[in-house]
């Protein structure tokens, strides 16, 4: 085994997104010496160009061939090969090709027990919305966010602005906002982590025909790599090195942790030291690696007392859908614009009415333009493609967790992450109705053809969960810092300590409590804690 270094370092950061990229930037620039290890490749932005050249979703995940996850449901026998709970392998993580829609979650949804009661696995978070909007303010701040503050009824207080305006629209965008009105609802804005003009030496968005599901190949993004990482190392504090696999966390005989081993890209081990250790791998392999790294003293994996690591996972609950506009419906100008984005969502359906579900909560409809279609032989007309994405809750359940598969390995012959995945009825009760109030404005635009294309099915780039959050070591393995109860410079900050999933995409979420996070470790740094 090689060292990795002769140093100790003050933190060192497994995973280089959406949770790793805040402690990056905040550890360095506080003076910390920091590892950031990352198990993908560092891509260039001229590999994200949109074209047959480039980078799409599909090579930014392993190989099923090479590091599967496996994944057992009610309908299968035998756990199945997948991709399933991968958000991306590379430096940026799943910010890398996220779309970028940037909203904050609900006051209610970070006090889900509170408010519905006992619900499956529903818990309340252990902080409240008014701790966490400054860092919301803050993320936003950071990786540049393009939104319009006040027009969205629906959202909990902020303290401040957008920092950029919104995103230029397709003409359409205000048909949408009048049908919306006609219908007593607020479209607002879509907030977006895309530069709306130049932001922190980040040029402005370039308006690609294709954005989300890809890289920015000019870097208008507010992603880890493009926005975070960059500024990280230009303190001269932090070095991120790239095709590190991760494949133990240490401790040391008084339990605390002491670094890892990691494999290089030729399967070399390297071992590194480090005084604080912050796993950010997204949630299913976070849970993984804390689970492969068994001890005399962590039998069951590390922080793993409770055995709740790797319980309450969660995906996000999504529902689609898209309709065609024909052209002879509204004026030809307005639909023969190129625009790609029409930037619209609601969000006066985050709570359901009586009778639609056993727990009444819904989610945000996002409206997008999808390809247009031409004027076809057998005489359908040119029309261009409404789309609709809507995001609602993945509920926390019994039947929705990970273990480490008992047979299945990877390429490194390490125990790849069996998902056990269940869907309880309410995701489909609820995508049915919102799929009903999706259709009506569809149709109040003129459109023919409605076509649901999922109902209440499992988004599985949004991950959540697997080491939850709370004030009871016994049902948690995070405090509100999200330090493991039992390891105290052990912490794991990524979308891994949400105990709830809420109705929106979570990684604004992830970013400003990383920011909270990160903040908290800093000062315990200058109290001398980690000494």
């Amino acid at each position: 085994m090689r060292e990795g270094g002769s140093d100790l370092y003050d933190a060192l950061i497994i995973g280089s997104g959406a949770g790793g990229g805040p402690l990056a930037l905040k550890f360095s620039q506080a003076g910390l010496r920091v590892l950031v290890l990352e198990r993908g490749p560092r891509h260039s932005p001229r590999e994200y160009a949109h074209d047959a050249t480039g980078l799409g979703p599909q090579d930014l995940i392993p190989r099923v061939e090479d590091d599967p996850h496996t994944v057992v449901t009610r309908k299968t026998s035998v756990p199945l090969r997948t991709a399933l709970g991968w958000t991306a392998s590379c430096v940026g993580g799943g910010t890398v090709h996220m779309g970028g829609y940037f909203y904050r979650f609900h006051p209610d949804d970070l006090r889900m027990r509170s408010r519905f009661g006992d619900y499956e696995e529903l818990a309340d978070w252990p902080y409240d919305y008014a701790a966490l909007e400054p860092w919301y303010a803050v993320a936003e701040q950071e990786v540049g966010v393009s939104g319009l503050a006040g027009v969205n009824p629906f959202e909990g207080p902020r303290s401040t602005p957008f920092p950029l305006p919104p995103l230029d629209a397709h003409p359409l965008a205000a048909a949408l906002e009048e049908a919306c009105a006609r219908r007593g609802l607020h479209a607002f804005s879509t907030p977006r982590s895309i530069n709306s003009r130049p932001y922190q030496g980040r040029p402005a968005c370039a308006y690609c025909l294709e954005c989300s599901g890809l890289g920015c190949p000019v870097g208008a993004r507010g992603s880890s790599q493009a926005a975070l990482l960059p500024r990280a190392e230009a303190t001269g504090h932090c070095e991120v090195r790239a095709r590190c696999h991760v494949r133990e966390v240490t401790v040391g005989p008084d339990g605390r942790a002491t670094g890892c081993v990691y494999l290089d890209a030729e399967g070399q081990e390297h071992r590194v030291t480090a005084r604080v250790v912050c796993v950010c791998c997204s949630s299913v392999e976070s849970a993984r690696l804390l689970l492969l790294s068994r001890s005399p003293r962590f039998p069951n994996g590390l922080a793993n007392g409770s055995g709740r690591v790797g319980r309450h996972l969660q995906f996000h609950a999504v529902t689609m859908a898209q309709a065609r506009l024909p052209r002879d419906r509204l004026p030809g100008a307005l639909l023969e614009n190129p625009h790609p984005f029409i930037g619209r969502s609601v969000m006066d359906h985050y709570f359901l009415p009586d009778g639609v579900s056993d727990l009444p909560k819904g989610g945000i409809l996002r409206f997008g333009r999808g390809p247009p279609v031409p004027e076809s032989r057998d005489g359908a007309k040119a029309s261009d493609v409404l789309f609709c994405e809507v995001f609602h809750d993945f509920l926390p359940n019994a039947g929705t967790f990970v273990e480490l598969d008992p047979e299945v390995k990877d390429r490194w012959g390490l125990p790849v992450a069996r998902i056990h995945l269940d869907r309880p009825r309410h995701h489909v009760r609820a995508g049915q109705w919102l799929l009903a109030r999706t259709f009506e404005l569809f149709r109040d635009l003129g459109a023919e053809e409605c076509v649901p294309l999922i109902v209440g099915g499992t988004s599985s780039y949004l991950v959540q969960g697997t080491c939850r959050a709370g004030d009871d070591p016994e049902t948690s393995v995070l405090d509100g810092h999200c330090q493991t109860h039992e390891v105290d410079n052990l912490f794991v900050v990524d979308g891994s300590f949400m105990p709830t999933s809420g109705g929106a995409a979570p990684t604004l979420t992830i970013l400003a409590n990383s920011f909270r996070s990160a903040d908290h470790i800093v000062r315990r740094f200058q109290a001398g804690d980690f000494a």
